[in-house]
């Protein structure tokens, strides 16, 4: 009887061990995310300044993407960090009598939808500034002619 329990016990050892080593062979580190290289590698950008065009003076950028916010085409320099008693663009760029206008050399007005508020009263439009768009640096940003990390074809 105690032979046949240490047979059993030495069987079910061996299908566990077996088991363990059954599975599909892991991914090396040079596959894993976007960049292909080894996961140890850290890659450092490289240095880099944002224009120095003074506001009003630089050319509307092209977006990144259909629906995407427009690009800084002035330095920021001195204007951050955006607080709500400090918002440096808001003297500018708020004008709704502009909406839906673009002239050379006058600041581009921000749009209806900074004036809704989409969470508790959607359609709304006033023309007061909402508070949850008064950070404009969560979603504008200026631009600097680097080279991305990681190629991107989004």
């Amino acid at each position: 009887m105690k032979t046949i329990n240490i047979l059993i016990g030495l069987t079910l050892m061996t299908l566990v061990l077996t088991g363990a080593q059954a599975g599909p062979p892991g991914i090396a580190d040079e596959d894993l995310g976007l960049s292909k290289s080894t996961v140890f590698d850290t890659p450092s950008p490289e240095a880099f300044a944002y224009g120095e065009a003074s506001p009003g003076s630089g050319n509307t950028l092209p977006r990144a993407y259909t629906g995407a916010p427009p690009q800084i085409p002035h330095s920021i320099q001195g204007f951050v960090p955006v607080t709500v008693r400090n918002n440096a663009c808001v003297g500018c760029h708020n004008n709704p009598a502009m909406w839906g206008q673009k002239t050379k050399g006058v600041p581009t007005p921000m749009p209806p939808s900074h004036y809704t508020d989409t969470r508790h009263a959607p359609g709304n439009v006033t023309k007061k500034l909402i508070g949850a768009r008064f950070v404009c640096t969560q979603c504008h940003v200026p631009q600097a002619s680097v080279q991305p990390l990681v190629d991107n074809t989004f």
